[in-house]
């Protein structure tokens, strides 16, 4: 291959799937490239076939797939291609960061076991040399304490970590395509912008080309050097990233663009609130100061839904002992949404499974609809948890895959005894998948056979199906595109508005929180670093911290990112200087 070829060309890609209700026409007629040391974003909404055509470049598409066309990497056929060869491109020639980690990691194996393995699976490179190796690898993705984060199972690290440890993973052989399937999904927003640094530094010190697919328009506008558009498995609009996200020629690429969660800062706000055009956010971004129905620090003046004082959670004992929360005081009211925010490892998903009764506080108390959760026991605590919903970080982990769809969504009804009748409960699952915007035929299919988005949302229908009393989301937005996002975070509003629950609402998405919460808790290291209104905190944050944490927000134009992203740089070389 010559420097000016392409590292992966795909030319009239098609991608059919045979299923029990007929043939799914994913993916035809696509035709892209990726240039050794570019990044080519893969956009569009979930089911658009962007992971499908990613998939059909590594050659590990479904056995009930007919691929047609040719998508050739490194001078490499892939389509047709026996499994000897496509195993001896995989890992070395193309790597591949898939969007769930719980999918590509074996629980029983070590980290670092994982990732030497990779390594000895393509290089003739002693077991000890291996194994420093991935320690090195782990360092490079940000993971600290390396050394003894690789003797580590997948289970004990947080989402973030388990991502890191899959790109770790993919970029250890420095592969000429790296395939990156929503790379940064689970990544806190600072720990995100260290990766795409250290993935534009691969690409331009390696060539490796990159074929991102994501929905995080702000990551498109951050990394990518071209973006192609997908719609119904076609490919509908590409062109350099500054074309096609300022200056969109296809209406569906506005669509796209107009849904995307814009963050506000202070200045933007000012420009905002004098232009008439504006489109106002869903929430209000200026509650500064008490108002009637509310205490002096935002809290709503009626008793809280969840209550947690001075909380705090070790696990393990003496020098292994990690305190994972110390003393924090979080409370969420009926009606109100509450967003937890802070990097991987800061506490929020133990913040919430503690207000779950998940896990156990070493100290402090929580109460759960007025209730002590620690003393309470048997029937009592059961009925109360009957008024929790749930939607987890990962949809492959929280859905049974021996059931259906409608099977899974309808569980809780039969644990808590709701519903008089089979009927009554296909009925019940029927409203809740109107409600999160799918289709009622999916009720009848396994959750393997719908795509990520599509599985967060029957997670989501899962867990509104009881009518709680309290919703906690663990990220539930995450694996969504933009448009449906959008579509899930109002009906989540409406239904908020109708029922009344409190929402705790744990995420990384800053620009998420920012619209969907009335007050937000910001957490580092187990502690709380400062919490308020929406508006007064993350408009005007009072710590360093949360300024970082602002900072690293991509935002979806490709200008402002690029001097957001070297005044970023700038202010931490400033810090470690």
């Amino acid at each position: 291959m010559t420097a000016t070829e392409p590292i992966l060309a795909v030319e009239d890609l098609g991608v059919h799937f045979s299923t029990e209700s007929g043939d799914v026409h994913a993916v035809q007629g696509v035709s892209l490239s990726v240039a050794p040391g570019e990044t080519l974003a893969l956009v569009g909404e979930s089911g658009s076939g962007k992971s499908t055509v990613a998939l059909a470049a590594m050659g590990l598409l479904s056995p009930n797939a007919t691929v047609t066309g040719s998508a050739v990497v490194d001078g490499h056929q892939v389509v047709g291609a026996g499994e000897t060869a496509l195993r001896a491109l995989r890992g070395r020639t193309v790597s591949m960061v898939f969007q769930e980690p719980a999918t590509a990691l074996d629980p029983l194996t070590r980290v670092g076991a994982q990732i030497a393995e990779v390594i000895r699976n393509h290089r003739q490179v002693s077991a000890a040399d291996a194994a420093a190796r991935a320690v090195d690898l782990l360092r490079r993705v940000g993971i600290p304490a390396p050394e003894d984060r690789a003797k580590a199972f997948p289970f004990q690290l947080s989402g973030g970590q388990r991502q890191r440890v899959v790109i770790a993973m993919a970029i250890a052989n420095e592969p000429a395509l790296l395939i990156a399937d929503e790379p940064t999904t689970a990544l806190d927003v600072t720990v995100q912008a260290e990766i795409l640094e250290l993935l534009r530094a691969l690409a331009a010190d390696t060539g490796t080309g990159v074929l991102l697919v994501t929905h995080n328009m702000g990551v498109v506008a951050d990394f990518a050097d071209r973006v192609a558009v997908m719609l119904h498995g076609s490919i509908v609009e590409t062109g350099g990233v500054e074309d096609v996200l300022l200056r969109p020629q296809h209406e569906y690429t506005e669509r796209l663009l107009a849904a995307v969660p814009r963050l506000e800062t202070a200045a933007s706000a000012q420009d905002a609130a004098e232009s008439a055009t504006h489109r106002p956010d869903r929430r209000r971004l200026e509650v500064t100061e008490a108002s009637p129905d509310r205490a002096p620090d935002g809290r709503p003046d009626t008793p809280p839904v969840v209550d947690l004082r001075d909380v705090s959670v070790t696990f393990g004992r003496g020098t292994r002992a990690v305190h994972a929360l110390r003393g924090i005081d979080v409370q969420v009211h009926a009606g109100e949404t509450v967003g937890l925010v802070g990097e991987s490892g800061s506490g929020k998903s133990t913040a919430a499974r503690v207000a779950l009764g998940l896990v156990r506080p070493s100290a402090g108390s929580v109460r759960l609809f007025g209730s002590d959760l620690r003393r309470t026991r048997g029937r009592d605590r059961r009925a109360l948890r009957s008024g929790i919903g749930v939607v987890l970080q990962d949809p492959v982990a929280s859905l049974d895959p021996r059931m259906s769809v409608g099977e899974c969504i309808a569980e809780p009804l039969a644990v808590h005894r709701r519903g008089t009748s089979s009927a009554d409960r296909r009925r019940r699952v029927d409203e809740v998948l109107d409600a999160v915007r799918l289709p009622r035929a999916l009720a009848s299919r396994a959750p393997r056979e719908l795509s990520g988005g599509q599985r967060q949302r029957v997670s989501l229908a899962r867990a509104l199906v009881l009518d709680p009393r309290l919703l906690v989301a663990d990220e539930p937005t995450s694996a969504l595109d933009v448009s449906v996002q959008e579509a899930v975070l109002e009906v989540l509003t409406e239904l908020q508005g109708e029922l009344g629950f409190a929402c705790l609402f744990v995420s990384h998405d800053l620009a998420v929180v920012q619209q969907f919460a009335e007050r937000v808790v910001v957490m580092r290291a187990g502690a709380v670093e400062e919490q308020g209104p929406t508006g007064s905190t993350l408009l005007h944050p009072t710590t360093d911290y949360t300024r970082r944490l602002l900072a690293a927000v991509p935002v979806p134009d490709p200008v402002v990112q690029r001097q957001r992203r070297a005044d970023r740089l700038a202010s931490l070389a400033a810090v470690t200087s």
